[in-house]
């Protein structure tokens, strides 16, 4: 991955600037779906799909970044509400709750610097 080419298409080009809002408010929104139910996150993977293919490459990456932890957590939330069941799907949803976090802080921080984020297809953070 110390590709050159690889990293120039995933990071800003010097002195252009990418308005990094609309992410940054769908990271937010996953954010906001551990309180709400999931309702705002819904919203959020709407957006990027919508938004999906209007930037810059790594910019596009985060919305691909986005989607996937949008559609990993409910198949993580999903299977913590039915071991639920048994208990320890308390202890695996506050795993999930946690996973959610890493992956939207970390995702934010390389938005920040205008950067792709760091492995866009892994299931961990």
């Amino acid at each position: 991955m110390n590709d050159p080419a690889h990293s120039d298409r995933h990071a800003a080009e010097p002195g252009k600037r990418t308005d990094t809002t609309l992410p940054i408010v769908v990271y937010a929104l996953f954010l906001a779906g551990i309180v709400s139910g999931g309702l705002t996150a819904l919203v959020g993977v709407v957006m990027a799909y919508v938004y999906r293919g209007e930037g810059p490459a790594w910019l596009d990456d985060h919305y691909r970044f986005l989607i996937r932890t949008f559609w990993i957590g409910v198949l993580y939330f999903g299977v913590s509400g039915v071991l639920t069941l048994v208990l320890i799907g308390f202890l695996t949803w506050l795993l999930a709750v946690l996973w959610l976090v890493i992956r939207c802080v970390k995702g934010i921080k390389r938005l920040q610097e205008h950067r792709a984020p760091d492995d866009v297809t892994t299931w961990l953070f």
